[in-house]
C-alpha cells in the first residue's frame, strides 16, 4: 500500500481510542475523513468538530458520496477494527466493490515504519507509560508523534502530531497487531495472562511477545519490567540491547526514597550510574510510580535532561479513566478507572486504599468479555473481595456473542466479603442515592463510562444540598 496515492480514509469502527488517533492523524496531513461507529459518543463528537464525517447507522446509503464512489476507489482507503463484523453491511459493500481495506494495525505499522518508534506493550499499564513518554519528548527538544490508548489531559487528545521522525506507538497485543510494527525501540511492561479467546492459552501470549522482541530494530533497545519471564531466542534478541526497570527492587532502573504527601508521590529514579532525584508524578496512585520509572528510563536511554524529565513529570495531568478523581468533597471521593484485568484491579484497589486507608471504600466493576471472564473470574474474585463493599455489573460483550453459563454471578458467587450487590446499569445510580460510603470507585473497559456523568450529577446534587 501506497499512502501517497489515497486522498480519503473511511473508518469502520472510527469511535475506537486506536481508530480515532489514527484518523487524527489522516486529518492533520489533509487527508478527506468519515466513518462509521454504532454508538455517538464524546470522543465521534469531537471528531466530526475536528472535520470527520461521522454516521452511525450501519448502512452504505449513509456512506458519504465521495468515499462509496467506486470510481474513486484506488484513492480510497477503507481501515477497519476487529471489533466490527465480517458480515457489517459496509464492509460487505466495500469488499463487493473492492475497494482497499487495511487493518487498522496494518496501517499504524505503515505510518510508523517511517519513523523512529517507540513501542510500548504489554497487558496492562501500556498507556499510562505511552503517555508519560509521549508527554515527556512533546517537552523536550525531541518532539514525538503519539498513537494513545487514552485521551491526555495535558491535550485533550488520543493524538500528538510533530513533525520530526520520533513516534511513540501503544503495541496492541490483542489480535497480535504489535507484530506489524518494527520499532528501534520498545518497553515490555507486563505479560499476564490475557485475550484467551485469540491466543487460547498463556503460552502463546507469551510466544506473540517473544515475535514482538524480534520485530525490534537491530541495535535497538528493549525496555523490561524486572521479573518478566520472556524466554527470547538468540535471533530474537540479536543486536538488541536489553534493560530492565522495577517499581522499587533492584533493576537497571527502579524507583527509591517513595514518600506519599498530600496524595501525589515523590521520589528518586536509580539510573546505571546515578541518580535522577527530586520526582513527583502529577497524577495519584502508587502503581503510577513503576509506571513513571518505566517513560523516565526510557526518556533517560534517549538523552532527555533530568531537568526536562523532572518537569514533565510535574506537569503531567493524567490520562481521561486511568485513576481519574471525577469529584472530591469531604464526604465523598469519586475516582474511574479502566481497569479491566485482575492484575489492574487489584493495583488499582491497593493504590486507592493507601491513599485513604480508614475510608470505607465501595467499587463498582463491569466485567469485559465473556471471554475474559470465563478465563479469570477467581482471579477477579480474588481482586475484588479488597473492596469494602462490592457492586457487580452485567458483563459488556463488546465484539463478542453470550457464553453459555458464563455471567457476573460466577464473580459475585466467588466473592467472600459481605457486602456485595449485583445489578444491571438502570439500578446502579438509585443504589448509589441510598447508599453510604467514603470513597467510591467505577471500574471496567465497556460503557461503564457512559455513567460516570450522571454519577458526578448525582453526587454534586446530594452533596449541594
Amino acid at each position: 500500500m501506497n499512502l501517497e496515492n489515497i486522498h480519503r480514509i473511511y473508518f469502520l469502527g472510527i469511535g475506537g481510542i486506536g481508530m480515532s488517533a489514527l484518523a487524527r492523524y489522516f486529518l492533520a496531513g489533509g487527508f478527506d475523513v468519515a466513518g462509521y461507529d454504532k454508538t455517538s459518543t464524546h470522543l465521534t463528537d469531537q471528531l466530526a468538530v475536528e472535520g470527520c464525517q461521522v454516521h452511525f447507522t450501519e448502512n452504505p446509503d449513509h456512506i458519504p458520496v465521495s468515499f462509496s464512489n467506486p470510481d474513486q476507489k484506488d484513492s480510497t482507503l477503507i481501515i477497519y477494527t476487529p471489533a466490527v463484523a465480517k458480515d457489517h453491511a459496509e464492509m460487505k459493500f466495500f469488499e463487493a466493490n473492492k475497494f482497499q481495506i487495511m487493518k487498522r494495525s496494518e496501517v499504524l505499522g505503515l505510518i510508523s515504519g517511517k519513523l523512529k518508534t517507540i513501542a510500548i506493550a504489554g497487558t496492562h499499564g501500556k498507556t499510562t507509560v505511552s503517555a508519560l513518554l509521549a508527554h515527556i519528548l512533546k517537552q523536550s527538544n525531541i518532539g514525538c508523534t503519539a498513537f494513545l490508548g487514552g485521551i491526555l489531559k495535558n491535550y485533550d487528545s488520543n493524538f500528538l502530531f510533530d513533525s520530526g521522525e520520533m513516534a511513540v506507538v501503544e503495541a496492541d497485543e490483542f489480535d497480535r497487531s504489535f507484530l506489524h510494527l518494527t520499532p528501534f525501540a520498545a518497553i515490555i511492561t507486563s505479560i499476564d495472562p490475557d485475550h484467551l479467546d485469540v491466543y487460547l492459552d498463556h503460552s502463546n501470549l507469551i510466544k506473540s511477545f517473544g515475535l514482538f522482541v524480534g520485530k525490534i530494530e537491530k541495535g535497538g533497545k528493549l525496555l523490561l519490567k524486572d521479573g518478566i519471564d520472556l524466554p527470547l531466542s538468540k535471533d530474537q534478541i540479536a543486536g538488541i540491547e536489553i534493560l530492565s526497570y522495577s517499581l522499587d527492587s533492584e533493576a537497571d532502573f527502579y524507583a527509591k526514597n517513595i514518600q506519599l504527601n498530600e496524595g501525589f508521590y515523590h521520589f528518586d529514579v536509580v539510573i546505571p550510574g546515578g541518580l535522577v532525584e527530586g520526582l513527583q508524578l502529577g497524577m495519584p496512585g502508587k502503581i503510577n510510580i513503576e509506571n513513571a520509572v518505566a517513560a523516565v528510563s526510557m526518556a533517560w536511554i534517549l538523552g532527555i535532561h533530568a531537568e526536562i524529565i523532572r518537569k514533565s513529570l510535574l506537569d503531567f495531568r493524567g490520562i481521561q479513566r486511568r485513576f481519574d478523581f471525577r469529584f472530591e468533597h469531604p464526604d465523598i471521593v469519586y475516582i474511574d478507572d479502566y481497569a479491566h484485568h485482575p492484575v489492574e484491579v487489584s493495583s488499582f484497589i491497593q493504590s486507592v486504599k493507601q491513599l485513604f486507608p480508614e475510608k470505607k471504600i465501595t467499587g463498582v466493576f463491569q466485567p469485559h468479555l465473556f471471554s475474559r471472564t470465563q478465563d479469570l473470574y477467581i482471579d477477579f474474585a480474588r481482586s475484588l473481595e479488597s473492596l469494602d463493599e462490592l457492586i457487580l455489573l452485567e458483563i459488556y460483550p463488546a465484539r463478542e456473542k453470550e457464553i453459555e453459563g458464563v455471567s457476573s454471578k460466577i464473580i459475585f458467587d466467588e466473592v467472600r466479603i459481605k457486602r456485595k450487590a449485583i445489578m444491571n446499569k438502570d439500578q446502579l445510580l438509585d443504589y448509589i442515592r441510598e447508599m453510604e460510603t467514603d470513597v467510591l470507585l467505577t471500574m471496567g473497559a465497556g460503557d461503564i463510562y457512559a455513567l460516570t456523568e450522571p454519577i458526578v450529577k448525582l453526587l454534586t446534587e446530594q452533596k449541594s444540598i
